[in-house]
């Protein structure tokens, strides 16, 4: 009796730890996969880092306030909008927490948000104008972007 019962006791915690390995396995799999998918998209980034593509980066830390908010979005719609069939402009939204754009970061001397527009080793830091005009005169912030992409081009 007793060993029935110490091997019903020795069958549970297998299968229980083997139930927990699964997940903890599928878990560490997602980890391993999204892990795998930023370092193809940073490699991406420094390899078209040339002289032919336009980066429009949106730096950010965890969190932001409503003007960080309507920056961010408001570069990211108007260069998917303004340039959604030139595949020389690429708008990355880059959080400076996130280990895997550090070299951004340190590249670009971002501190806390930023929106940059850079081409190879030229850039133009728009953050200033970006979040004097956000929130209160979008349209020019718009006008901005599309014109700073454009003498890149």
């Amino acid at each position: 009796m007793k060993t029935t019962f110490l091997s019903l006791i020795c069958m549970l915690a297998l299968v229980t730890s083997s139930c927990s390995d699964k997940k903890n396995t599928q878990e560490q799999d997602a980890l391993v996969e999204s892990s795998i998918e930023a370092l193809d998209q940073e490699q991406t980034i420094q390899e078209k880092s040339d002289n032919t593509m336009v980066y429009v980066y949106y730096f950010h830390g965890k969190q932001r306030c409503k003007t960080c908010l309507a920056v961010g979005d408001l570069t990211k719609k108007t260069v998917e909008g303004a340039f959604a069939s030139n595949e020389l402009v690429k708008f990355i939204e880059v959080d400076t927490s996130e280990k895997q754009y550090s070299d951004l970061v340190e590249k670009y001397e971002v501190t806390w948000n930023a929106l940059i527009i850079a081409k190879g080793d030229d850039s133009i830091n728009l953050t200033e104008d970006a979040f004097a005009t956000a929130l209160t005169t979008p349209k020019v912030l718009e006008e901005l972007i599309v014109e700073q992409v454009n003498k890149k081009l």
